[in-house]
């Protein structure tokens, strides 16, 4: 019943059938395809520092057009849907070396940058091939009318796995000084702070428990017993963190341990992509400097950067549960997707976790790390789905995150 309150988009890619998935995939693709002409445009040879946050731009390409073809094209047992062995025989791949280059599963980060990968030409036309037999796939496979969601599990899949391969080309633009000047993919201003919500203590149904398609990790859906909370209703924007940076933030006391030590081993005070010249704080975006906006949402924080001002402030970021329960109950009032929001719960299996077919999607990272819930600027729509949950750790910085609070 709450999926009233999302995004036509993010329905779409779940819940839709058939020819609402060929069109997502093809936009899909054209994004894909867009992102990668800028990095070729910016990023001579297409050659990129070896950093745990990067990827070799034509890896990423090659790994999309891999995985759609891994899970679809190659895949006997696809109409089976969450339910099918991910270790059933597949069909041999168009390019024989495909599954050594591009199975991330596989092939460790660090080797992608020594790979023989094919060039920029040779990848885009696997990729035509590649969607060409994809959509061939879709268009036979009859929808949910025959087979039931299970048959389009794997081509939503499909969709949202280069969704979130396109953001993270957005991000990893950013961190490189390619500019992208799509208007979809940039910050809005947020108004000043509206009055926090308040919601009474009771039972939350977290996770996901409707029809289409679900990550592994939404399910199962289960009762949870929540406090009352007064919790912000819009994320922070600059003018609310700055001063903290400002006034506080050399102080140890409102930092954790991990989170002081990892301060201390920055080369920089400021926030990432911001500095200080001659008392105005200007931002890095586009591969230059400009004057920072104060009245967008402060991003590219880490879990640290919010834990402190939330200490600083007397606050606290809320827990996923409590996240949920304000989005879907009370979505005229409380604005997300401005950036990936940081919470105090540890990304871990709901009961009765069942992973998926792709195993490593989820279970892997079941290891303490925290739970991101919203959507960012360059979150595409049909990913900004209330109950998706996100997970990094608690480190980076180059993810489009921040964060909202409630009270202590």
């Amino acid at each position: 019943m709450h999926d009233a309150s999302l995004a036509p988009p993010a329905l779409q890619a779940r819940r839709g059938e058939a020819a609402a998935l060929h069109a997502a995939l093809r936009a899909s693709r054209a994004d894909t395809l867009a992102t990668f002409a800028c990095y070729r445009q910016g990023l001579p040879g297409l050659r990129v520092p070896q950093r745990a946050e990067l990827n070799p731009p034509l890896w990423e390409l090659g790994h999309i057009g891999w995985f759609q073809d891994y899970w679809l094209a190659r895949f006997p047992l696809r109409h089976e849907g969450p339910t099918a062995d991910p270790m059933a025989p597949r069909r041999a791949p168009r390019r024989a070396d495909a599954d050594a280059l591009y199975n991330s599963s596989l092939v460790p980060h660090d080797t992608r940058w020594s790979l023989p990968l094919p060039d920029a030409e040779a990848t885009c036309a696997d990729l035509a091939h590649q969607l060409a037999q994809t959509l061939a796939l879709l268009d036979a496979s009859g929808g949910p009318g025959q087979g039931g969601d299970a048959a389009l599990y794997f081509f939503r899949l499909a969709l949202l796995h280069e969704d979130m391969h396109h953001e993270a080309a957005l991000y990893m633009a950013q961190s490189l000084g390619i500019a992208i000047d799509d208007a979809r993919w940039q910050p809005r201003p947020l108004p000043a702070p509206p009055a926090a919500l308040s919601l009474v203590p009771g039972t939350w149904r977290l996770g996901y428990d409707g029809d289409g398609f679900a990550f592994d990790n939404e399910l199962q859906a289960h009762q949870v017993e929540l406090p009352a909370t007064l919790i912000d209703a819009q994320v922070l924007r600059w003018a609310e963190y700055l001063p903290f940076v400002e006034s506080a933030a050399d102080d140890p006391q409102w930092w954790s341990a991990e989170g002081w030590a990892w301060r201390a081993a920055q080369q920089a005070p400021a926030p990432r992509y911001l500095r200080r010249d001659a008392g105005t704080w200007q931002q890095w975006r586009h591969g230059r400097w400009q004057p920072l906006k104060l009245n967008e949402a402060a991003c590219h924080l880490c879990l640290h950067e919010a834990e402190a001002w939330c200490r600083w402030a007397g606050r606290r970021l809320p827990s996923e549960a409590e996240w949920e329960r304000a989005a879907l109950s009370h979505p005229e009032s409380f604005r997300w997707g401005d950036v990936w929001e940081w919470t105090a719960s540890a990304f871990a299996a709901y009961p009765g976790f069942v992973a998926h077919p792709y195993r490593d999607y989820s279970a892997p990272w079941f290891d303490g790390r925290p739970v991101l819930r919203g959507g960012s600027f360059m979150t595409q729509p049909r990913m900004r789905h209330a109950r998706y949950r996100n997970f990094f750790q608690p480190h980076r910085t180059d993810v489009p995150a921040g964060f909202r609070s409630c009270a202590a």
